[in-house]
């Protein structure tokens, strides 16, 4: 039987949604299977039931409290939100040359900018701790703001570049015709322009500052310098065959809930500054 226009863009529109509809289970259900873990105790953790039955809020309180877990997001907050500024301030200063100024060899700065951040951390693990404790960063919150804006910064200043090359020319051209100076160009022209696209980069390195493990459990031995991942990566039971997995899943939960919250608040300048630079105005 043929179908008429109307019942093939309602097919049409009916696979999208169940399609969207899976996507969304697979990529939701281990966040929610997490939230019900880390409300059980006992037995209950190995209990296949996917609706919660009990509501064991101690869990929370000990992970933050009694294992620490507190402490640790306050310094993965400070290590993050301050790699992230060092990372958005040169970038774009970067990026403004990288992408304005006419010189020799640009295009091979670039490239060894792109390169650079195809480097996997465990090549340049030793290197890095060498560095680490020449400056005498060992075991401080500095060697992981370091480290990490190292590995940040090739990302942001590329993606940047990329953004800033496709901003009319004009604007600073006309900037410059008001007797606006270079830092006045890029603090007060460029900068409110390129919002999203600094709120796509910095959340993203927000991120993978935030989620970071090697070089936080290689750098810092204290306690009281620990980042989340660590912190969680510490937790212990009573014996090497009792891991405490509601109080493992409650600090999950708690870790996860930050970066999904900063999504939801900046998801529509983060589909802008994804966008931005897809076409040329």
């Amino acid at each position: 039987m043929k179908l008429t226009r109307k019942q093939r863009a309602f097919a049409n529109q009916l696979w999208i949604y169940l399609a969207a509809f899976v996507v969304g289970v697979i990529c939701v259900f281990p966040f929610y299977n997490a939230v019900l873990t880390s409300l059980r105790t006992g037995q209950e953790l190995f209990l296949a039931n996917y609706l919660p039955t009990t509501f064991h809020w101690e869990n929370y309180v000990n992970a933050l409290g009694e294992n620490g877990v507190g402490r640790s997001l306050l310094n993965s907050f400070v290590v993050a939100t301050v790699t992230v500024g060092m990372c958005l301030t040169v970038s774009i200063t970067a990026a403004f040359a990288l992408a304005r100024v006419r010189f020799q060899g640009r295009k091979y700065v670039l490239f060894t900018i792109l390169c650079v951040s195809m480097f996997p951390q465990v090549a340049v693990l030793s290197g890095m701790f060498e560095l680490v404790r020449f400056m005498g960063l060992y075991d401080s919150l500095g060697a992981l703001i370091l480290s990490y804006t190292t590995f940040s910064l090739p990302f942001t200043v590329w993606v940047l570049t990329t953004f800033m090359r496709a901003l009319p020319v004009e604007l600073e051209e006309a900037a410059i015709v008001d007797g606006a100076g270079l830092w006045v160009i890029i603090t007060r022209v460029f900068a409110p322009i390129m919002g999203p696209s600094l709120v796509t980069t910095g959340l993203l390195a927000f991120i993978g500052a935030w989620n970071e493990f090697m070089f936080a459990l290689t750098f810092i031995i204290s306690n009281e310098n620990r980042t989340v991942p660590v912190a969680i990566g510490m937790l212990q039971g009573t014996s090497q065959y009792e891991l405490p997995w509601g109080h493992i899943m409650a600090a999950s939960v708690v870790v996860t809930v930050p970066i999904i919250a900063l999504v939801l608040i900046f998801q529509k300048r983060i589909v802008s500054g994804l966008t931005a630079g897809a076409v040329k105005g």
